[in-house]
Order: structure tokens, then C-alpha cells, then sequence
């Protein structure tokens, strides 16, 4: 483990832009690549404030050189200021998987190559940092990056291995570099993280911290951190029972009840184990220098003389969940006790009272967890951290992990993968959930009578992604409606009291899913092969794709800062539904003494006549700030025909509406 430690802070060891500097200073005195093929890259790339769908040729290094120095010459922007992490309610976060986001087939091989000697295809650091000035012409202040460290051999799944399946959080992910700069990843993202500060870019990056992969560096230092089964088990077939076999515990129904009775009532004191049969399968971890691998996977020996393997993991709420395993990850082993050495949903999430007590937390496993994003913002001057399921870490660790990161640095943000927005989140330190817009914009009927609603009657505790999709989420595009209803979605969510985010490929009408993990029927799941997803192998964008969202990102991103401080208030006094008819027209208004944004939109692929009642406008034209259409209100009464997915922002400025 590296760091400077809290003596040094961030704006000392971040202000003078070093790494950048000394990546320009390499690049000055490398030669061009002199090879036959010309090096290609998209024309938005270079021209990030164009329309334009093409590719320019250049060479690697002069494309390098130049993005680098263009970051260097830009004036210096302010990030979104606010304590604590709170300069997020004011951020528009773009979301980039580095390995995707910042790939091409550069030669124009039709490959995604990773060839010794030629520039790396996938994504690097050093790509990225060319990529910036997109982000920003999309008006994004805020990049979030999935998780970038080491990843494990052992159950890989893909030719590249999933980024969750973290082999060591403290050592980054050696591909995410270029090998022809020379100077290792570390500093290429050191100079990224400098780059998208001096373009007023704040960097947050993923993390998880309650699984590791199964061949993680720290098995053989630290098998006790880890659970053991016997190495002759099996792992179990989808769809069999056969407890002998390694997979998720199997309960009756009766014992399922029980399990989510107990938890629902808040009750985990004697939370129903496993049968014995499952837990028969786990063994004490290996002793002394017991640990070897056979090339892929670790295999240790106990103080019995049994053989033992590293098992996999598995969705683990609810205990029937029907998710495929992990093969790729296993889950720490947070807490001590001989009588839950097993994994379950009471050892790795609903953690038994008589288990998830101070004295048998694993302390030199919790203060390793807790030093990693400390280690982060000392060593490479990262602005915050998506926690990947940390609603399921216990209290005690997530207020480590939150305390001893801001005291490295004070204005560290934290979000939390979670679709509920809790006020234990806000309480713990979070100042941002994913929450469920996901999956409602989808689904109008639900924004109308449930998220609408609750926004008029609730100051919610904290703000949630305004997003059409994840990456583990359909794209937006690939639904009924294609690139009109991305669109719709994106406008209807970026004046909710929510953060807008831009799933890296959206903009650009992106339809292959990163993943399959949310949302998707068996149909959909049967077209996409898991080791073919981005998330597991190569994967670039189709930057030449005609049909694109960038106007409109754009467009209402300029609107909204017009109104940022009524658009991020959180008081539902602000906020108050539409009154739209017929059904398929859903809308909203924020408003107070003197502003006013009005949304309106139709949520479905048919033309409707549209009305909308007891709107806080003058009567008088009025222009859609989207698309420069006019539009008239009478007695605060809109009447207009929509087209399929057509969403229109009306705005009033101190009382008056405005106007083209």
C-alpha cells in the first residue's frame, strides 16, 4: 500500500498538473509511429463541439501530443464547488467505462487489437484525456468511471475479465495504459485525473468493497480473509437443488417465508441458516504458507490436510434470487465466527446479530478496506466514489470508509448503488443514490402515480441519477421508440431534483448493452451472450452513427444551468405535477417567486393532442427551449400537438416567459 498520507493534501500534490506535464514532455520527444496503415480516430474526437460523423487520419503520437497540449492551453475551469461532497447536487456526470469509452478500431482492421509494438486499441487513460473536451462540449462537470484496478484470471468471464472482479484495489488495471508512452498506468491516470481538473472535470471512480476475485493478491497474504471449500466439490448446474454441490443455499418455501418475515420485521437474530449439507461444504481457511496456485486458480491446504479452493459468489438477497453465479468473484469475509464460516444471506448482507459484533470483525481486512480511497485521493487526487452495493457493508465499516476518506479530503463525494433513497444513506454520509428512474421513465404509468407524486409531497433525502439507462441496464435506444424516446427520457429527467447523468454511448444512440443484469426479458438475455458484452470483452462506440442525442443533451444541460438553483432544490414546495391529459401526456413544473420550467412530454409512439392545465405563465407565446417551437398559453392553459416521444421545456425568467 502507497500513499502520501492526510499531511499532504490534495490541492498541493493535484495544483501543478505534474503527471500531464511530465506525459506532454514525453510525448514531445517520441517519434511518430511511421507505420503504413494511418492511425484513425473519430472526427469528435478531435472536433468535439462538431456534428460531424466521420473519422480523421493522423498518426498515434501527433493525435496524442495534440490532445494532451490542447487540455494544457485550455484557460483553467472551476469544478462544482460544495462541501462534503454536496457540489454533486449541481454536477452532470458522464459515465465511462474507460476499456469502451475510449476505444477504436484504429487501423480499421475490423479488431479491437492489443498488439506488442502498434498503439492499443481498447481504451486508455491516455485516449481518455482526448475525450475530455467531448465531455465537456456535452456540458458534463462530473466524470464517473466504473471500477478501473487490477482484474483476477480465475473464473475470468470474456477475453478481458469483468472490472468488478477486482484482483487488488490497490494496483490499477495494467491494460487501461499505453504501452508505447512508457510511463505505466499509474501516471497516465494521475495525468487524466489533472487533465479533467483543469477543464473543470471532477473524477468519480467505482468501487467494491465486499467481494474480491477469487484468485485475488490477497488470498495467499491473507486466507483468513477469505471463505474455503473442499476443492473436490463441484459447482452446482443452473437449475439443480443438489446441496452437495457448491451454489446459493437452498431453502423450502416455509424457510423463505420465515427468512424474509425476519428481515422485512427488522428481526436478524437467528436468521435461519443454510441446511447442514451447505455448510458442510466450508472448511477453515488454510494455515501458514498452506496457499499455492496452479497457474489460474489459488488451492490451499488446511490444518487438516484437506485440500481446499477459493468458491465462487452468487446473488445473495433475497436466498432465491435467480441470477446467475458469479463465477468471477467471492465475497470477503468481513466478520469471524466458526459458526458462520459460510456464505449466505445472513453472513454477507443480513448479517446475524450474534455474528456482525466488534469483536469479531476481521480488523487488518476492515483497515485495508478502509485505506483504499484514502490511498486514491493521495495517490491520484480522485473527487469521489460510487460504492458498489454499500448498503449491504455494515454500519461500522461504511463509517470508516466514509470518515477516514474525508479526512483525507474534506469535499469527498459519495454515491450509493442503491435504487431506494433512504435516510439512512443521507444519515451515513452518501450524497447521492441511483434510485429508480431507470426503470420508471420506462414505465409512464409509474412516474405518474408513484415518482411525480412522492417529488410534489417528499423532500427526498437525497438526489438520484436521472438516467434513461445503466450499464447494466437495455439502452435506451434499443426500446420502441429508438433514438425519439432516449430523447424524451433524457429531457423529461434533467429538471428533476436528480442528477443528470449521460450513460457513456447513449448521446451517441448506442443499442448493444454493457451488461445484462437489469431489466431485460428472457428474449433479450438469449440475443446477447455474456462473454460478448462490453463489460467482458472488446467493445468500441459507433461514434459514425448518424442518429444522435447530442443537441438535445446539450440543449437542455444550457437550460438547466440557467435554473440551477430552482432545478437542484430539494423542497417538494418547488415541485408540483402537471395537470395533462389525456393519459399518455406526463409532466411537471418547478417553480418559485420568480422562475419557472415547465416539462411536458408525450410518453408514448403516438401522436396526441395534448392539454395542460393551471400552468404559472403569462398569458402569451411561449417557445420550447428544445426545439424552438411556439407555443401559445391562455388563462395558464397550454393546448399543442405532440409528436411520438416529443417533450417540451417552457421557461419563465422573473415573472416573464421566455421567449426566441
Amino acid at each position: 500500500m502507497r500513499g502520501k498520507g492526510p499531511e499532504a493534501s490534495w490541492g498541493e500534490q493535484g495544483s501543478e498538473a505534474a503527471a500531464l506535464r511530465r506525459v506532454a514532455e514525453r510525448l514531445g520527444r517520441m517519434k511518430r509511429t511511421r507505420t503504413s496503415t494511418p492511425y484513425r480516430v473519430p472526427q469528435l474526437w478531435v472536433d468535439p463541439y462538431g456534428r460531424g460523423t466521420g473519422v480523421v487520419e493522423t498518426d498515434a503520437v501527433d493525435f496524442w501530443r495534440e490532445a494532451v497540449a490542447r487540455v494544457l492551453r485550455s484557460p483553467r475551469e472551476d469544478c462544482p464547488e460544495g462541501e462534503a461532497g454536496e457540489w454533486t447536487r449541481r454536477s452532470i456526470v458522464y459515465n465511462a467505462f474507460v476499456r469502451s469509452a475510449a476505444a477504436f478500431d484504429h487501423d480499421g482492421d475490423g479488431a479491437l487489437a492489443q498488439t506488442p509494438g502498434r498503439p492499443r486499441e481498447t481504451g486508455t487513460f491516455l485516449k481518455a484525456i482526448a475525450l475530455l473536451p467531448y465531455l465537456r462540449s456535452l456540458g458534463c462537470n462530473v466524470v464517473h468511471l466504473l471500477p478501473i484496478a487490477s482484474i483476477g484470471l480465475d473464473g475470468r468471464k470474456g477475453s478481458l475479465g469483468s472490472p468488478y472482479a477486482i484482483r487488488d484495489p490497490y494496483s490499477l488495471d495494467e491494460t487501461l495504459s499505453e504501452p508505447l508512452l512508457g510511463l505505466g498506468v499509474d501516471l497516465e491516470f494521475r495525468a487524466f485525473v489533472e487533465a479533467a481538473h483543469r477543464l473543470g472535470i471532477r473524477v468519480v471512480v467505482e468501487f467494491v468493497f465486499r467481494t474480491a476475485a477469487k484468485d485475488s493478491a490477497w488470498v495467499p497474504q491473507h486466507p483468513d480473509w477469505f471463505y474455503w471449500i473442499r476443492s473436490e466439490v463441484g459447482d452446482r448446474p443452473p437449475g439443480s437443488a443438489d446441496e452437495s454441490l457448491y451454489g446459493s443455499p437452498v431453502f423450502s418455501a416455509g424457510e423463505l417465508a420465515r427468512i424474509k418475515e425476519q428481515v422485512a420485521n427488522g428481526s436478524f437474530c437467528d436468521l435461519p441458516p443454510p441446511h447442514a449439507e451447505y455448510r458442510g461444504l466450508f472448511v477453515p481457511a488454510p494455515v501458514g504458507e498452506g496457499v499455492r496456485t496452479d497457474g489460474v486458480r489459488f488451492l490451499g491446504m488446511t490444518g487438516d490436510r484437506r485440500e481446499a479452493r477459493v468458491p465462487g459468489a452468487f446473488a445473495d438477497w433475497p436466498p432465491d434470487d435467480t441470477q446467475p453465479p458469479w463465477s468471477d468473484v467471492t465475497y470477503l469475509r468481513l466478520y469471524g465466527h466458526s459458526e458462520f464460516d459460510y456464505i449466505a444471506y445472513n453472513t454477507v448482507r443480513m448479517y446475524d446479530v450474534r455474528l456482525a459484533t466488534p469483536e469479531l470483525a476481521v480488523p487488518a481486512l476492515w483497515d485495508r478496506i478502509a485505506g483504499i480511497l484514502p490511498h486514491y485521493v493521495w495517490e491520484y487526487g480522485i473527487d469521489g466514489a460510487m460504492i458498489d452495493m454499500g448498503h449491504a457493508l455494515p454500519r461500522e465499516l461504511k463509517h470508516r470508509i466514509i470518515e477516514e476518506t474525508r479526512q483525507a479530503r474534506a469535499d469527498f463525494a459519495f454515491w450509493d448503488e442503491d435504487f431506494s433513497l433512504r435516510d439512512d444513506s443521507r444519515k451515513e454520509g452518501y450524497n447521492a443514490a441511483i434510485g429508480s428512474y431507470w426503470w420508471a421513465v420506462h414505465r409512464p404509468d409509474r412516474l405518474r402515480s408513484d415518482v411525480l407524486p412522492e417529488l410534489a409531497r417528499t423532500r427526498i433525502p437525497l438526489p438520484f441519477l436521472a438516467t434513461p439507462e445503466t450499464h447494466n441496464t437495455p439502452r435506451c435506444a434499443a426500446r420502441p421508440g429508438g433514438m425519439a424516446r432516449s430523447q424524451f427520457a433524457w429531457v423529461f429527467g434533467c429538471f428533476l431534483p436528480a442528477v443528470p447523468f449521460v450513460h457513456g454511448g447513449f448521446e451517441l444512440g448506442e443499442t448493444q448493452p454493457v451488461n445484462t443484469g437489469l431489466d431485460f426479458s428472457a428474449g433479450e438475455l438469449a440475443l446477447y451472450p455474456a462473454d460478448e458484452l462490453p463489460l467482458y470483452a472488446p467493445w468500441a462506440y459507433d461514434w459514425s452513427r448518424e442518429s444522435r442525442a447530442l443537441d438535445a443533451v446539450r440543449r437542455s444541460v444550457d437550460v438547466r444551468g440557467e435554473f440551477l438553483d430552482l432545478v437542484t432544490a430539494q423542497d417538494p414546495a418547488s415541485f408540483s405535477l402537471a395537470h395533462a391529459s389525456p393519459g399518455d401526456v406526463i409532466g411537471y413544473v418547478r417553480a418559485d417567486a420568480g422562475d419557472a420550467v415547465a416539462v411536458v412530454g408525450n410518453s408514448s409512439g403516438q401522436r396526441v393532442m395534448a392539454r395542460v392545465e393551471h400552468l404559472p405563465f403569462p398569458d402569451g407565446p411561449a417557445i420550447d427551449r428544445m426545439n424552438g417551437r411556439p407555443c401559445e398559453i391562455r388563462d395558464g392553459i397550454l393546448q399543442v400537438e405532440l409528436a411520438p416521444w416529443e417533450c417540451l421545456v417552457l421557461t419563465r425568467s422573473g415573472g416573464s416567459t421566455d421567449r426566441a
